[in-house]
């Protein structure tokens, strides 16, 4: 089923709402716009004024005066454009914090579980791209819009009171064809182009991530001229929806030029029937200057619907990740604990289509133990660890950390009591000291050493002539297997978890890495907890317990 896309002006409502205190600054950004505006539009009224005494018109001003206000407004003109720009850009620029924030906030509240579930080139697009164009919005939409609306009004009276309420009225025609009118129906013609534009470009970007991560596997089964096709059907129908954006853009761009001069000779025949009917040529003379004058602020925002449909595009797929609710909310006012134990027992759990993969499993873990779980792959292992981390949520059964349920315990305290090794441990593009500080950061260097020693992995450290800041490279590239998983170990030893998950820390490397993996694990039994999930027997020897889990029932295994 088709998602439907939020309304524009509901989108819009909820941007702003994310301006909090920024709000002074908008105001200030659309005070100062106005008022500039205000002194471009004086330049040629001044200018129609002093042509207005030429011609005979009482003008209290001599054209001394006039000429000192003038160049004064083209001065104030210049100041003002700047502080509504600068404004503008603050604003801008912090919100682009603020909302990286929120999308690393929301991330974190759904969990790996979710997060596994999403394209990461769709999610490195919303960081990137689609929140550097809803910069543009806070920075050249909102304060524009308000500048517009409060400026016509201003001319409306001004043109009205010096010149003639029916010249007033032709001006407010126009802008309401070219403010209000047309950017309505661009935005609804230009709607699903823009969606379209962003959906391509998010999917192409997905896509293309996609062959770079995996471009050992592309080369290595001769996939290069297939994905390379591929890329450059992507490319051809990202150019399509370009140009089918543009090409709208362009026509309503010169459609609005049509409408404004179309206004302009209204606002001439208007004048000249006016003189006819007895309005003084002077005062006629002026209003159409005063109208021509103004559709600067009206046509900045004729030109904004191009760029909405892209805002409104990204910030739909911003508020989409903001509003999507995690599978498991964290747990703030329930119950901190310091493990001694975790008890499972009669655990239910099921995939979204009806198929149990858990079904009654019970075990437990005491500290000081090294319990093993083990499966072959789909048995639903990895399904069971996230479930002890909170990260899915149970059917039935009961899950206890200390006696306490799962469901009451503080997310902060779980997290800080238990930890887990993944069987492919995920490495950042930085140090080794980054990847250990993403552990604990206030860490200290001795400490650091500590855990890889406990890990096995001291000597390689030392040995490198930058030690603790040798690079490891992207995804740790510059590593092999088995120190990348020894540095994941030391990472949860850095952590003093009293709990330790460990989701096939073998697997992938050879019988070496394997025994000094499974050495460190030993040595640190007598102070933590170790729940070692394999499908290896030679890797579950070291355990104390070992259950088996098979077609979603789990059986403690008989010793010979």
């Amino acid at each position: 089923m088709k998602k439907t896309r939020r309304n524009g002006i509901v989108i819009m409502f909820r941007l702003f709402g994310l301006l909090g205190n920024l709000s002074l600054f908008m105001v200030l950004a659309i005070l100062n716009g106005l008022l500039g505006n205000l002194m471009a539009f004086a330049v040629p009224t001044l200018g129609a004024l002093a042509v207005v005494k030429a011609l005979g018109e009482d003008i209290i001003l001599s054209y001394g005066a006039i000429i000192a206000i003038l160049v004064s407004c083209g001065v104030l003109r210049g100041i003002l454009r700047y502080l509504e720009q600068y404004s503008n850009h603050f604003i801008a620029f912090k919100i682009l914090a603020i909302l990286r924030d929120r999308v690393f906030k929301a991330l974190r509240r759904l969990g790996p579980a979710k997060v596994e579930e999403k394209e990461k080139g769709g999610l490195l697009s919303l960081v990137t791209s689609d929140i550097e164009t809803l910069e543009v919005f806070y920075a050249h939409t909102l304060s524009p819009i308000a500048i517009a609306i409060l400026f016509s009004l201003v001319v409306f009276l001004l043109v009205g009171f010096l010149s003639s309420f029916v010249l007033a009225l032709v001006a407010l025609l126009g802008y309401l064809l070219v403010g209000i009118l047309l950017p309505v129906l661009s935005s609804k013609l230009l709607k699903d182009v823009g969606v379209d534009y962003r959906k391509e470009f998010a999917s192409f970007g997905s896509y293309f991530l996609d062959s770079i991560k995996g471009i050992r596997e592309v080369l290595l089964y001769g996939k290069g001229q297939e994905r390379g096709k591929e890329n450059d059907r992507r490319t051809d129908s990202l150019l399509s929806q370009t140009r089918r954006l543009k090409d709208r853009t362009a026509f309503f761009m010169l459609t609005t030029e049509f409408v404004v001069t179309l206004v302009f000779s209204l606002a001439v025949m208007v004048s000249f029937f006016l003189v006819q009917e007895g309005l003084p040529l002077p005062r006629a003379v002026l209003g159409m200057v005063m109208i021509l004058s103004s559709f600067g602020p009206v046509l900045a925002i004729a030109n904004l619907p191009a760029n909405l449909t892209q805002t409104f595009a990204s910030g739909d797929r911003l508020l989409d990740l903001v509003d999507e609710k995690g599978e498991i909310e964290d747990v703030i006012d329930g119950k901190d604990f310091a493990f001694d134990s975790l008890r499972v027992e009669n655990l239910v759990f099921s995939y979204e289509d009806g198929k149990k993969i858990l079904d009654g499993d019970f075990f437990h873990v005491e500290k000081g133990e090294i319990v093993g779980i083990k499966g072959e792959s789909g048995e639903g292992k990895s399904t069971l660890l996230k479930l002890l981390l909170g990260f899915v949520k149970k059917e039935e059964g009961q899950i206890e950390y200390s006696g306490i349920p799962i469901e009451e315990i503080n997310t902060k305290s779980l997290r800080d009591n238990v930890t887990m090794v993944s069987q492919t441990t995920y490495l950042f593009n930085g140090t080794i000291e980054d990847n250990l500080r993403i552990a604990r950061q206030d860490s200290t260097p001795e400490e650091m050493i500590q855990a890889l020693e406990e890990a096995s992995l001291s000597d390689f450290v030392k040995e490198r002539e930058k030690g603790l800041r040798t690079s490891v490279g992207e995804m740790g590239r510059l590593l092999s297997a088995g120190e990348r998983q020894r540095l994941g170990l030391a990472r949860a030893f850095l952590r003093k978890a009293p709990l330790v998950l460990l989701d096939e820390p073998t697997s992938n490397v050879d019988g070496i890495n394997e025994g000094i993996i499974l050495s460190s694990i030993l040595k640190k039994k007598k102070d933590h907890a170790f729940l070692l999930v394999s499908h290896r027997s030679s890797t579950l020897a070291i355990c104390d317990r070992v259950y088996v889990l098979k077609d979603g029932r789990m059986m403690e295994e008989t010793k010979e």
